[in-house]
């Protein structure tokens, strides 16, 4: 299966469109190797993919005939990623709740709702 098929089918990526440009703009890696979307993956290959804010890595257990739903991902594919890169990821989040662009007036009811959650933990 093509790489950024199959990146598409486990939800890496909304579209496989975007899948394909990961991979174009080196973004994905198997064996420390960047990878072209037209790669062929095997069973038990590990992928690092560069998202946003983290990096994350998984492995292939198995590979799904069309686009999968959440709940089954873990029957197609293995989380490696180390806890450190999900606290990244919650640290940006939590900087992008806190800040809003200057000129953007009042917090709306959600966001107020959403900094006085935060602010409670």
């Amino acid at each position: 299966m093509r790489i950024d098929k199959f990146l598409w089918d486990v939800r890496i990526y909304k579209t496989r469109t975007l899948a394909t440009e990961a991979c174009r703009n080196g973004r994905v890696s198997i064996r420390e190797q960047e990878v072209k979307p037209a790669r062929d993956v095997a069973v038990g290959d590990v992928i690092v993919i560069k998202l946003h804010a983290y990096t994350r890595t998984i492995q292939i257990v198995d590979f799904p005939k069309s686009r999968v739903g959440a709940k089954l991902l873990p029957n197609y594919i293995l989380e490696l990623t180390p806890e450190e890169e999900f606290k990244k990821l919650d640290m940006v989040r939590e900087r992008l709740v806190l800040q809003r662009p200057k000129g953007m007036g009042r917090p709306t009811k959600k966001d107020r709702r959403e900094l006085d959650d935060w602010m409670e933990e």
